[in-house]
């Protein structure tokens, strides 16, 4: 058995809604679901652990996952689980906040590319270059001619990662408003979690349609063959590491990372 993550691929050139991706969707029906999920994923997750192993030894190519989701949608929960079992040397996680002066003063991606893994690694964008066609576009500090150009930035960039080995897969974390307001109430109850919420958090989910809206329109504009978006539901979060990891495993047994060649005459030498 193996799950159908084809569905929650966005096909480039094809209008997509968000809406067609139900929050709440845990990819089978019945009773026993849930552990045989979890079982794949456990099983998939070692498979991850190798091939990240043999990513790193081959040292000639990388991967970036970007994860994008509105505020409590996951993504640290994701990071955590999914990368559990791999070895820390050669994973990379970058959180990129609002932009410091310095920052502003270069393209929206120069700060991006500076952080892209290195060959052999995998890199993992918390929040990344899409939160600069997002919550700029929301807050209306951009307007939609610059937003079309930063678009088309993004596809070309993307396209240059590509050419240069590094792989991009692409992930929108779908919450719905319901499991939202849940998930910031149990930050308040939580004293262990009052460290996570932030009360910009609460003026953000006023403009839910707005996000999502901007989430929408930058899937449309940058889900590409080679760095396609995948929108994933993540109300159920053991579903949601399923998928993730499902397709980061396929993606990495297409690249096929291999041990490279030992050295010539390696029978001549004898540890005494």
């Amino acid at each position: 058995m193996a799950i159908d993550v084809m569905r929650f691929r966005v096909q480039p050139g094809v209008p997509f809604k968000l809406k067609a991706i139900d929050a709440n969707d845990r990819g089978l029906a019945g009773e026993g679901d849930r552990t045989t999920i979890e079982a794949l994923c456990d099983s998939r997750r070692e498979q991850l652990e190798e091939l990240q192993y043999r990513l790193y030894a081959e040292g000639q190519r990388a991967l970036l996952i970007v994860l994008l989701a509105a505020d409590s949608g996951g993504k640290d929960s994701t990071v955590r689980h999914v990368f559990a079992d791999v070895n820390p040397q050669g994973v990379s996680v970058v959180s990129f906040r609002a932009p410091s002066e310095d920052e502003r003063a270069h393209d929206f991606l120069w700060r991006i590319h500076a952080q892209v893994p290195k060959r052999g690694w995998i890199g993992i964008f918390n929040r990344s270059h899409y939160e600069d066609v997002t919550v700029p576009w929301v807050h209306e500090n951009i307007d939609d001619d610059e937003l079309e150009r930063r678009y088309c930035h993004i596809r070309e960039f993307e396209e240059l990662l590509e050419d240069a080995g590094t792989h991009v897969l692409k992930f929108h974390l779908r919450i719905s408003r319901e499991e939202q307001a849940e998930r910031l109430n149990e930050r308040l109850d939580n004293p262990h979690k009052h460290w996570k919420f932030d009360p910009a958090d609460l003026q953000d989910r006023r403009l839910w349609d707005r996000y999502q809206e901007a989430f929408e329109r930058a899937i449309n504009a940058t889900s590409t063959e080679r760095s396609p978006w995948y929108v994933v539901p993540a109300n159920r979060k053991w579903f949601r590491n399923a998928v993730v990891t499902e397709v980061i495993v396929r993606q990495l047994e297409d690249m096929n990372p291999q041990f490279p060649p030992p050295a010539p005459n390696l029978d001549q030498y004898e540890v005494e």
